[in-house]
């Protein structure tokens, strides 16, 4: 007795315990399904690759504040978004968003939510304090020359009194001196002294003051007492000297007045440049300016004010031209008015899994769509983000299982109904079903796979292979209970049944998983997981229509017989008649026109191969993202109405209009950065950068480059000293440092450490060991294109200096997964066939002593494979991550229609000795179930042309052909 009579005789002869130990498998299997989760990430896609390792490298080593954000983009569409009511709606709207919990705690802390209306508003903030600084700084100036002056003036009359009161000190010295030659010498001439004192001094007497002095001197003369001497000498000099010593003083407290005045105005001249430095300091910090202090300075304007802010802050000029990020493309710069603009609001990533939007960022940009909608009424607004992005993957994907999977079933209930024309039967189906999905979800819940866009296809496949195994057992028992040959009771016909068809669902589910497993060739983590739970299921199915599904429709027909029920069912395409002549034809054709047949077949198939031979390969964000459903499909009832899709349209529409956040490239450029020839490597990259098709411009016509040098350049704009050590460093005059660059380095991070470490990498022993280039790409780009361009940018900096430059960012690895698709579809498509010829020639050689049998069981689905490819370039359909897998599947599928065909004519041909019996009975016999499953199986899979996910669409359509 042979393994699979005793299997056989088993499950029948001990169906009861079959059945219990298959719940019990099911049970535990059904434990994990609830540990599943969901993600809609292209992240995942991603294997390891230099350009991924660099990203990740990018992203650990270069940090500007946050880490981890994410940019949502609000695009604001009206008649004119820069009128002044537009613009405070604009700030209204931020100020809603700080003020929202759900929107707030996303949020980065340093400037989260920024646009237009804000460099409007802070462009008018700097022009009102950059008034009052030049207001300032003049009257300072002229205050501190008149001081200047002043003081000058005053010490000048200060020297001059000095040298005043000397001469007078010297001249009253004289008189004395005269006084004594007068009292000493009585016949000494009075006037005679005095002149010769008026002669040796500046200063001018008059007769009054000769007067006084004779009057001195007589009373000198005349002097008995000591008293009377001291006071002839005061009279004849002080005396004489009075007035002059009078005018003196008066002159001496005009200058101390006017030296207090001067204090005053000194201390005056200290507080205004108090205050100037104030108002420099406001105006240098006029960016921060909260959004009241934004909202009042819009408000005190009028509309030719804030027009005359926007020529100035939107001209494109200089350090303007950074704020045409906010605009569309088509924006001429300096323009008052215009229709369209972005508002930027920057998120925290938060956790959501690699590359996958967090459920507190997808409500945020969910909440930011209804609170920007209600706060600007009468702007349209477009919410463009990860967040929202992923909402729509996910809700799609949700979307296509209510609407793909009650249809599959329903098709199926529909094609079993007719096939089976018998209720318990259709149920016992569809229950085989219902376990196999439980425990495929199972085994990724155990095995911890996530459930992404690749497994939507998942259920559709397991049910449409699922009931072709039933219908391949049904059908065949029920052919046993009407053979005169074999015993026509339940069990007896039961156990021919699964020993002449077990035999062929074990080699079919041997070919389909090696199909399916050929997969794990691919460098592609998902799809490497989608072949092993499809494998996986595919096992289950075999173990659950080969076991449960047979003990139990054992057991229920005979419970029903055994109370007088006839359960001898015909099998579909039995009995003669016009359907039989049908399925004969596929004989008729080889009995009378074999050669016909085989030259029509290669002929197709060549054909097809050719133009398989130039199917395109796709991977990108759009693929992913659903366009509006259907009418039909919106009239829906709930819950199988799908929600409303937006996300392709505004994608498209940011694409053509505006510079898109998350279309960006990175060099990654390593090596000594202090090199003389560094920066000139860097910049003429950045030249070749700026003149690629593929990099978005503003709509200035500037390219949208950040880099080291652009950095330089900017933070020289706004510093002196650091302007001066640039200049220095460029010895050629060419704008681009060539020397002492660790001294320009230096000075770059002192001044602006956040803005530096996002672009360059200081490690911690002072090194500058690695920089990177970003450049904004037009989202409408190619991934071939933007890989080849930025690849060349790269390579200039690697030709003009011994720096290294790696290429990377989204887009390209988005177009490495690219190639790594088309390389699995011809990787897995040669080991499928390897594998299965190999099987299949060993399986045929030991069971039937005919190793060709395996071959020529396998040519059919050779010819079945180059005529999907040819039908996908008829139809325009790309490879993408589930149509890339079409090849292995149609390996996989396809073999099993061979194998039972093979098997049924085998077993036929043993019974009949008859080639045209054998062949007859075989088309006729296992052609009804064949057509009975294939036609199960083209619905199952042609359902999902009802999906709301794109790639799904193309999957179905084109694995049901």
């Amino acid at each position: 007795m042979s393994w699979i009579d005793k299997l056989s005789t088993a499950i029948t002869e001990h169906s009861r315990a079959a059945i219990a130990v298959m719940l019990v498998l099911t049970v535990v299997a059904g434990a994990g399904a609830g540990m599943v989760d969901q993600s809609s990430s292209l992240d995942q896609f991603q294997g390891e690759t230099t350009e991924s390792q660099k990203l990740d490298y990018i992203n650990e080593n270069f940090q500007t504040g946050n880490q981890n954000t994410t940019s949502a983009q609000l695009i604001l569409r009206g008649d004119n978004v820069l009128s002044k009511d537009a613009l405070l709606a604009q700030l209204r709207t931020e100020q809603a968003f700080l003020q929202n919990d759900t929107i707030d705690s996303t949020l980065a802390d340093e400037q989260p939510v920024y646009g237009v209306a804000n460099v409007v508003a802070v462009g008018a903030i700097q022009q009102e304090q950059a008034k009052r600084v030049r207001a300032t700084a003049a009257e300072l100036q002229q205050l501190n020359a008149t001081v200047q002056q002043e003081k000058a003036a005053l010490e000048e009359l200060g020297a001059e009194l000095d040298a005043r009161s000397q001469t007078l000190n010297e001249t009253a010295a004289a008189l004395r001196g005269a006084l004594d030659t007068l009292r000493e010498n009585p016949d000494v001439n009075v006037r005679t002294q005095f002149e010769q004192v008026a002669s040796e001094t500046s200063v001018e007497f008059t007769d009054e003051d000769y007067a006084t002095f004779q009057a001195a001197t007589d009373q000198l003369r005349n002097a008995e007492s000591q008293q009377e001497a001291t006071e002839a000498y005061q009279l004849g000099t002080q005396g004489v000297l009075a007035d002059q010593f009078q005018r003196l003083s008066e002159r001496a407290q005009a200058l101390e007045e006017r030296q207090a005045a001067l204090e005053e105005q000194a201390a005056k001249l200290e507080e205004m440049a108090a205050t100037l430095q104030d108002q420099r300091a406001a105006l240098q910090n006029a960016s921060s300016a909260s959004l009241d202090e934004q909202m009042t300075q819009l408000e005190s304007m009028n509309a030719s004010q804030i027009d005359s802010v926007i020529e100035a802050a939107l001209s494109g000029d200089g350090q303007s031209s950074g704020a045409l990020a906010f605009m569309p493309t088509y924006y001429e710069p300096g323009d008052t008015a215009t229709n369209a603009t972005m508002l930027l609001v920057t998120q925290q990533s938060g956790s959501g899994g690699a590359g996958a939007a967090s459920d507190a960022l997808v409500d945020a940009q969910l909440a930011m769509q209804d609170l920007a909608k209600q706060t600007i009424e009468s702007t349209e607004v477009l919410v463009f983000g990860t967040g929202i992005i992923s909402e729509e993957i996910n809700s799609s994907m949700t979307d296509s299982l209510l609407i793909v999977g009650p249809l599959a079933i329903l098709f199926v209930f529909l094609a079993l109904a007719i096939a089976y024309r018998d209720v318990i039967d259709i149920l016992l189906g569809l229950s085989g079903i219902g376990v196999v999905l439980v425990w495929t979800f199972g085994f990724m819940g155990w095995a911890g796979i996530s459930f992404n866009q690749l497994f939507i296809a998942v259920p559709v496949l397991l049910i449409g292979l699922s009931i072709d195994y039933a219908i391949h057992i049904f059908m065949r028992h029920r052919e046993e209970r009407h053979n005169d040959d074999t015993p026509s009771t339940a069990a007896g016909a039961m156990k021919v049944a699964l020993t002449g068809v077990g035999v062929a669902l074990v080699w079919v589910t041997a070919t389909t998983v090696i199909g399916f497993l050929s997969n794990l060739s691919s460098p592609v983590p998902p799809i490497q997981e989608f072949g092993v739970v499809s494998a996986v299921g595919i096992s289950a199915a075999l173990l659950v229509f080969g076991v449960l599904i047979p003990a139990l429709k054992l057991e229920v027909d005979s419970f029903l017989e055994g109370r007088g029920w006839d359960r001898k069912k015909r099998a579909f395409g039995t009995g003669g008649g016009r359907f039989s002549k049908v399925l004969a034809v596929g004989s008729t054709a080889a009995r009378k026109a074999p050669f016909v047949v085989l030259a029509l077949a290669i002929v197709v198939s060549g054909a097809a191969a050719f133009g398989g031979a130039q199917v395109d390969t796709s991977f990108n964000q759009e693929d992913f993202l659903a366009e509006d459903p259907a009418d039909w499909q919106k009239d829906l009832p709930e819950p199988f109405a799908p929600g409303e899709y937006t996300a392709k349209s505004n994608l498209e529409y940011v694409n053509e209009n505006f510079l898109r956040q998350d279309s960006q490239a990175q060099i990654l450029v390593e090596g000594d950065l202090t090199e003389p020839g560094a920066l000139a490597a860097i910049d003429t990259a950045v030249e070749t950068a700026a003149s690629s098709p593929v990099t978005q411009k503003l709509s200035n016509g500037d390219a949208n480059i950040r880099s080291p040098l652009s950095l330089i350049q900017q933070v020289a704009a706004s510093d002196d000293g650091f302007a001066e050590t640039v200049a220095a460093a460029d010895t050629d005059g060419d704008g681009v440092p060539d020397e002492n660059l660790d001294t320009v380095f230096e000075e770059l991070f002192a001044v602006a450490p956040q803005q530096s470490a996002g672009i360059i990498e200081q490690t911690d022993s002072g090194e500058y060991s690695a920089a990177r280039l970003v450049v904004s790409t037009s989202g409408a780009a190619s991934g071939g294109e933007v890989t080849s361009e930025m690849r060349a940018v790269a390579d200039d900096i690697e030709a003009g200096s011994s720096l290294t430059a790696t290429a990377t960012g989204q887009t390209i690895l988005f177009k490495i997964v690219q190639d790594q698709l088309l390389n699995t579809v011809i990787e897995s498509l040669l080991i499928t066939l390897a594998a299965v010829f190999t099987f299949l020639m060993l399986t045929y050689r030991i069971t039937e002593g005919s190793a060709t049998l395996g071959a020529v069981t396998l040519l059919p689905v050779v010819f079945s494979v180059s005529w999907i490819l040819g039908t996908m370039y008829l139809l325009d359909i790309p490879f993408n991550i589930l149509t890339g897998m079409i090849t292995s599947l149609t390996v996989g599928l396809g073999v099993a229609y061979s194998i039972h065909l093979s098997e049924r004519y085998n077993q036929e041909l043993e019974r009949t000795n008859s080639v045209w019996t054998a062949m007859n009975r075989a088309v006729t016999g296992t052609g009804g179930a064949l057509l009975g499953s294939a036609a199960t199986t083209v619905g199952g899979f042609g359902v999902l042309a009802f999906a709301i996910l794109p790639p799904l669409q193309q999957f179905g359509i084109i694995t049901g052909l």
